[in-house]
């Protein structure tokens, strides 16, 4: 192809060009600036009418028309290769590729940004004939959504699509766990391979990255590199807890086909510029939603998608698409599926061939996910399975081929091969190790503290039933898990939290179990626009556990502290957007918790489940000193132990608020073993693992 130098000279003759190669650079600059033909901007820079030859225009202008020839031919070859191997190539291959056809098509970077580099696809509504069935077999217990699925996908091959709107914008909900991103990827796939699709690349937007205000540009630009990418499915997930100000982009880009923008910005090398300040021709003034499926994910109704989003947006959307809740037989086709897959997984990596009662077994497996909730569960079941598998391989000597038969006994599962038998629950993550026993047997030994183990216990029961209840298709009514813990210190708040957010992963009630403690330094800004980004970095590190804020109450030291009082806005946002997989408990005294509470509306409505950690008794902490001692390696010396009972009723009698509880049993413990340290230098022939009453300092009973 012909070079600029070579067109110039075969129109003007070597060294009779009107510009200068200075001029020239610097016009080709500032056409990858502003857009605009390279002519055009020669003109502008050095201010001559130009004689120039037709056949200079006739050269650029052809030159023009190759490079977009070769744009084209470029992405053909690119899409028959994806098609040939299963896969497209690489974002950053594509931004390079859209980038070249901006150079091509400068006229393009007008009103509009690029709108999408997709080639248009063919087909027609024929060819989803066989799409639902095929996905039916893919994706169990979900025949009436799959059927929405497949139409909404199907719908812009039948009705003609509004010049400029997205092919189709559709809402897909239900519980979580029932299939929702699987039905959508596996679609995508499908329709890939019936060139239904020009990519089988799902784009996802997570919405809840844009919590705050203030971040337009990322915001926008994250959008424009989506929407010009080669995916045609564009993903948004986490509608509710994105920030209000930038919803309207999205709703506007539903409702129009395009979303306007507010600011001025230029694109530069593939991004988004915002040149407010400065003067600018050739501005991005929208973005296209052109050649996209736009789709929204969420287990948020269709309300509340209303509520967010507003009516126009969902009577714009072209299709509602629902899951259920997956009863056991759909759990069981799901698991036949991954037994097959299991089978050869285990016999082609590691030379395994694996037997079963499979009646029984799919049974136990089915049991077992419903721990995971679902979907996910019967997944890492699986997962997990194969893990324990490869971890028996490693540990042995197994011939291929060797015969593995699978059983259950006693809620457990086994492994039985060549005489020997191999408990596979040992060899599984943490998990399945039984936790829920363990996380029982340590609340079993804290002394005291009978009631709050009563409740918490009771929380099993409770979630058993709801799962029960989900499995016969009722409604199962939400209830706030976040607690109020008050009382005084060392009464156990942090201990139980602790133990809670564990007991709770052990259920199947939260996904990951972490404890997360603050206090108001983690979550209250130093200076403006620092706490609300600081709280929401504190709450994403507890999605999936607990968040413990202790001494809750100094958040709010009134009207007047607006740090405080955005800490508190900001929790309350992010307790409600992630109420499903984060459990929020306060602590603190019960007179300051009170006032607390009155600092917002939605506290109070949200924190219903108030939990009073009583002082202990002096044979309470008598038996803690006990226990306390037996863990640093010493006893207490039968002595001892009524000068200790008398004086830790009198402490709890006189100044059991500031004594501090626990904290009490456990600094006099420490000072007993400095003060036993002294005594045995005199003492060389003592017992180095005895406290006796000596050791104890009871003089403080006052404080």
């Amino acid at each position: 192809m012909p070079n600029f130098d070579d067109i110039m000279n075969r129109s003007f003759g070597s060294g009779d060009t009107p510009y200068s190669q200075e001029e020239i650079d610097a016009a080709l600059k500032r056409q990858k600036k502003l857009g605009g033909t390279l002519l055009e901007n020669l003109r502008e820079l050095t201010g001559r009418s130009m004689k120039t030859s037709f056949d200079l225009e006739k050269e650029i202008a052809r030159l023009n028309e190759n490079l977009k020839l070769d744009f084209n031919m470029n992405q053909e070859a690119l899409l028959e290769n994806a098609a040939y191997a299963g896969v497209l190539p690489a974002s950053e291959t594509e931004t390079q590729d859209v980038t070249a056809a901006e150079a091509a098509y400068p006229t393009l970077k007008g009103a509009d940004a690029f709108p999408s580099g997709s080639v248009k696809v063919s087909g027609s509504a024929e060819d989803f004939d066989d799409v639902t069935e095929k996905l039916s077999g893919r994706v169990f217990g979900q025949n009436e959504f799959i059927r929405k699925l497949v139409i909404a996908f199907k719908r812009p091959f039948v009705m003609p699509e509004k010049d400029g709107h997205a092919r189709n914008s559709m809402y897909l909900t239900g519980p979580e766990d029932t299939g929702k991103h699987l039905a959508l990827y596996e679609l995508a796939d499908m329709l890939f391979d019936k060139k239904l699709l020009t990519s089988r690349e799902i784009r996802v937007i997570d919405l809840s990255l844009y919590a705050n205000a203030g971040a337009d540009n990322i915001f926008l630009q994250d959008l424009y590199t989506a929407l010009r990418s080669m995916a045609n499915i564009l993903l948004f997930e986490n509608f509710d807890a994105c920030h209000i100000s930038y919803l309207s982009y999205l709703t506007e880009l539903v409702s129009t086909g395009k979303c306007r923008l507010s600011g001025r910005y230029v694109l530069q090398k593939g991004q988004l510029v915002n040149v407010s300040n400065s003067f600018a021709s050739e501005t991005v003034s929208s973005f296209s939603a052109a050649g996209k499926y736009l789709v929204f994910v969420s287990t948020k109704g269709v309300s509340k998608l209303a509520d967010v989003l507003g009516a126009p947006f969902v009577n714009a959307l072209g299709d509602i698409c629902e899951t259920k809740a997956l009863d056991r037989e759909s759990l069981g086709k799901i698991s036949d599926v991954q037994w097959a897959a299991l089978k050869e997984k285990a016999e082609n990596q590691l030379g395994f061939r694996l037997e079963t009662e499979e009646e029984a077994f799919r049974a136990f497996a089915v049991s077992r996910s419903e721990r995971g909730n679902g979907l996910s569960g019967i997944l890492r079941f699986y997962e997990e399975l194969i893990t324990a598998l490869a971890d028996m391989k490693l540990n042995g000597s197994y011939k291929r081929g060797t015969a593995v038969t699978l059983r259950t006994e006693g809620g457990r599962l086994y492994a039985d091969t060549e005489g020997n038998t191999v408990d596979l629950f040992g060899l599984l993550p943490e998990g399945y190790q039984g936790e829920l026993e363990a996380v029982r047997e340590e609340m079993n030994n804290i002394v005291g503290l009978e009631k709050i183990k009563r409740y918490i216990f009771g929380l099993e029961e409770y979630y058993n039933v709801q799962k029960l209840r989900r499995e016969e298709g009722l409604k199962t009514p939400e209830v706030s898990k976040h607690m109020i813990f008050t009382g005084n210190p060392g009464t156990g708040k942090t201990t139980i939290a602790r133990i809670i957010s564990r007991y709770l992963k052990a259920i199947g009630v939260l996904s990951g179990g972490q404890l997360v403690e603050v206090t108001r330094a983690d979550l209250v800004g130093r200076y403006v626009g620092h706490t609300a980004p600081l709280t929401n970095q504190v709450l994403q590190s507890a999605i999936g556990g607990v968040l413990f804020i202790d001494e809750a109450y100094s958040l709010y030291r009134g009207q007047d502290d607006s740090f405080g009082l955005e800490a508190i806005d900001t929790l309350v946002k992010g307790i409600e957007d992630n109420r499903d997989n984060l459990i929020v408990i306060l602590a603190g005294y019960s007179d300051e918790m009170a006032v607390f509470l009155t600092s917002n509306s939605g506290l109070k409505s949200r924190f219903p489940n108030v939990i009073e950690f009583p002082d202990y008794t002096g044979q309470e902490l008598l038996d803690i000193a006990k226990i306390t001692a037996k863990s640093k390696g010493y006893k207490i010396d039968e002595g001892a132990l009524l000068p200790l009972l008398t004086y830790f009723n009198a402490v709890q009698l006189l100044r059991a608020r500031t004594a501090g509880n626990g904290r009490l049993v456990r600094n006099k413990v420490e000072e007993a073993i400095l003060n036993q340290s002294r005594r045995l230098v005199a003492e060389p022939d003592g017992d180095l693992s005895l406290l006796i009453s000596a050791d104890f300092d009871l003089s403080d009973v006052e404080g």
